[in-house]
C-alpha cells in the first residue's frame, strides 16, 4: 500500500499567525467536504478544448442545454448517443488551461484570481480560525466558485464546464431506499435503485475506498476517531462511496504521485485524482462528435420561436464578467441545467416578464438547502486527528431515522495537529423557499430565513450533543464567528425550484410549453437525505431516456 512520506519541514514548527495565513483557505476547503492522473487531466483538457467553440449569433440547434453541471451532462451524452446535435451553454469557464503555476486549478491554501465568481473578496464556508479572520482580497475573475448571497443564505456553486462537480468533495451516496419515497414521491422506487442509480453511479466513476488500506492510512486517522466516537456513542458509521481514483490516492500517500488530495484540494478544484464530470460524462459526450459547449455564456432569454421550435438569448463575456456579445440563437428543444438556483432564476424570470408566461405557478417554489449545517468539536488530547489529513471525506454518521441527521466526517487539513473533529450534516429540514421576479431591481429573490435552520441544528445536535456528552468534550466556537457554533449561513446542496410533478410533468417536461425541460436538481424538493448529486443524475438518466424514447 506504500509508506508514508516524510513530513515537509514547512509544516513543523509555524507560528500562529503565519500557520493561519497560510492555511486559510485549506480550512473553507475542508468545509464543501460532501467533492486522474497529471496525464488523464492534459488529455482531458485537450480533448474539451477541441468541443469548446462560441455558438454563432443566428444558428440553429436541435438541442440547446443550458448549463454543464450532472443533469445537463448526461441530457448532452445521451441525446447525442441518439443521433442529436447537442450544444450546451456554461457561464463559466472551460478550465482547460494552465495558470502560472502549471496548473489549471488553484492551490487551495492560496485563492488567486481562478478562485471566486466575480468577487474582489473570498467568502470562505469557515471564516474564522484561532481567533483570526481568513478571508482576503482576490481579482475580480470568472473563477471557479460562487458563494452567491441571498437574503438568508450563501449558496456555493460550482461555475465551469462541469459544474458543482469541479468543486465537491465527490461524496457519491446513493439514498437508503426507506428514505427515497420522501426525496422523489411520485417517482418508482424500484426502477430507480434497479436500473438508474446503478447507471449513474458506473457513468459517475463512484467506488469506495478498501476498509484494509483506510484502517492504516495516515490520511484518514481523522476519521477513524469520528469513528470511534460515533460508535462509542451508539450511532451507525458507515463508509461513503465517492469519485475519488482511490488508487491515486494511495499513492499520494505513498509519495510516488503528485499530491492533490493530500495537499488540501478542493475548494477551487483538483488537479489529479478526481473524477469530475470532465473525466466522465461530458468526456463521453464529447467522443460522440455530437456536443459542442460555449464557455463564458449565459442564457438571458428563451421565447417562443414564429417558426416553432425557441429563440434563445445568449450574452458572451470576457473573464471580469463583461457582456462582449450578444447572440441570438435557434432551439427546438432547450434543457434547462444551470443547477437549482440558475434554472429557478432563469425560469422566474421568464414567466414574470411574459417571455413564457405559461409556465405555472409552481416555478420558483420548493426549494431547500438539502438540510446542510456545519460544527466542530474539541477533542482530548488523547484523540489526535492527525497532520495529514485527506480532504475527501470517506465516511459519514447515519441518524437519519432516529434523529433526522447523516453527518459527514470531513477533514480540517491544516497541516498542524488540531485535536478537532468537523461535520457537515445533511438533515431533515421542512422549511421551503420561494423565488420571486423583483422587477424593479431586475433581480431573482430567494425568501429563505436564516431562523429556518433551527430544524437543521435540532436534527445534528442529536448527535453531537450525545457525543460530546460521552467523550466529555465541547463544541468549537471559532469556526464561524466569534462564539458561534453553528455553521447555520450556507449550503451546498440547493434543491428545488422547479419541482418534478409540479412545476413539470413527472419527467421534467416543463408545464405549458413543450419541448422545454428541466432535468437538474431544480427537480428535487429541497432534500435528498444524503449529498444529492447521485440522486440528481440518476434521475435525470431517467427523464432524459423516456424524453428521448417519447419526444423525439
Amino acid at each position: 500500500m506504500g509508506t508514508t512520506p516524510k513530513r515537509s519541514p514547512a509544516s513543523d514548527g509555524l507560528s500562529r499567525r503565519r500557520f493561519v495565513t497560510g492555511t486559510s483557505s485549506i480550512l473553507g476547503a475542508a468545509a464543501l467536504a460532501g467533492h486522474a492522473t497529471e496525464a488523464h487531466a492534459r488529455t482531458t483538457a485537450a480533448t474539451a478544448a477541441d468541443a469548446t467553440a462560441p455558438i454563432a449569433d443566428g444558428a440553429t440547434v436541435p438541442a440547446l442545454v443550458i448549463g454543464s453541471g450532472y443533469g445537463g451532462s448526461v441530457a448532452a451524452l445521451r441525446l447525442a448517443e441518439a443521433g442529436v446535435d447537442v450544444h450546451m451553454i456554461e457561464m463559466g469557464k472551460a478550465w482547460d488551461t494552465p495558470g502560472s503555476d502549471g496548473k489549471i486549478f488553484a492551490n487551495t491554501t492560496s485563492p488567486d484570481i481562478r478562485s471566486y465568481w466575480l468577487r474582489t473578496r473570498t467568502k470562505q464556508p469557515i471564516s474564522n480560525f484561532l481567533g483570526f479572520p481568513l478571508d482576503k482580497n482576490v481579482p475580480l475573475h470568472t473563477g471557479i466558485l460562487d458563494a452567491e448571497e441571498f437574503g438568508g443564505i450563501v449558496v456555493y456553486q460550482g461555475r465551469g464546464v462541469g459544474g458543482g462537480s469541479l468543486v465537491n468533495g465527490g461524496m457519491a451516496v446513493t439514498p437508503r431506499r426507506e428514505n427515497f419515497g420522501a426525496v422523489l414521491p411520485t417517482v418508482d422506487a424500484g426502477e430507480m435503485y434497479g436500473t438508474y442509480y446503478p447507471r449513474a453511479n458506473a457513468g459517475l466513476g463512484v467506488a469506495t475506498i478498501d476498509p484494509d488500506w483506510f484502517e492504516t492510512a495516515e490520511c484518514y486517522q481523522y476519521a477513524r476517531v469520528g469513528r470511534k466516537h460515533a460508535q462509542r456513542s451508539g450511532f451507525g458509521f458507515v463508509f461513503v462511496p465517492d469519485v475519488y481514483d482511490w488508487d491515486y490516492m494511495e499513492k499520494e500517500q505513498a509519495g510516488t504521485v503528485p499530491k492533490s488530495a493530500l495537499a488540501g484540494e478542493i475548494l477551487y478544484g483538483n488537479n489529479h485524482g478526481k473524477k469530475s464530470l470532465q473525466q466522465t460524462y461530458l468526456a463521453r459526450a464529447r467522443a460522440t462528435g455530437r456536443v459542442t459547449i460555449s464557455p463564458l455564456h449565459r442564457v438571458t432569454s428563451v421565447t417562443p420561436a414564429a417558426g416553432g421550435g425557441f429563440t434563445v438569448t445568449i450574452e458572451q463575456i470576457n473573464t471580469e464578467g463583461t457582456t462582449t456579445a450578444t447572440k441570438s440563437v435557434t432551439a427546438e428543444r432547450v434543457f434547462f441545467a444551470a443547477g437549482s438556483v440558475g434554472t429557478s432564476k432563469l425560469l422566474v424570470k421568464l414567466k414574470a416578464t411574459g417571455a413564457l408566461p405559461r409556465l405555472n405557478g409552481e416555478i420558483g417554489k420548493g426549494w431547500g438547502d438539502n438540510g446542510n449545517v456545519m460544527c466542530g468539536r474539541a477533542n482530548h488530547m488523547w484523540d489526535a486527528t492527525g497532520k495529514l489529513q485527506s480532504s475527501i471525506p470517506t465516511a459519514g454518521i447515519d441518524n437519519w431515522a432516529a434523529g433526522g441527521a447523516f453527518a459527514e466526517v470531513a477533514p480540517l487539513p491544516t497541516g498542524i495537529e488540531t485535536y478537532a473533529s468537523f461535520y457537515l450534516s445533511i438533515t431533515k429540514n421542512p422549511h421551503r423557499a420561494e423565488f420571486t421576479w423583483n422587477a424593479a431591481a431586475q433581480r431573482a429573490e430567494l425568501n429563505w430565513q436564516t431562523a429556518w435552520k433551527q430544524p437543521s441544528i435540532t436534527a445534528a445536535k442529536t448527535i453531537f450533543d450525545k457525543i460530546n456528552s460521552k467523550e466529555g468534550t465541547i463544541y468549537r466556537t471559532d469556526l464561524f464567528g466569534t462564539y458561534k457554533i453553528w455553521g447555520d449561513h450556507l449550503t451546498y446542496h440547493p434543491l428545488g425550484g422547479a419541482v418534478l410533478g409540479k412545476a413539470t410533468d413527472n419527467y421534467g417536461r416543463l408545464q405549458g410549453y413543450p419541448g422545454l425541460y428541466v432535468i437538474d436538481g431544480a427537480l428535487i424538493p429541497g432534500n435528498t437525505s444524503v449529498n444529492p448529486f447521485v440522486t440528481i443524475t440518476a434521475l435525470a438518466e431517467r427523464n432524459i431516456e423516456k424524453i428521448i424514447d417519447v419526444d423525439l
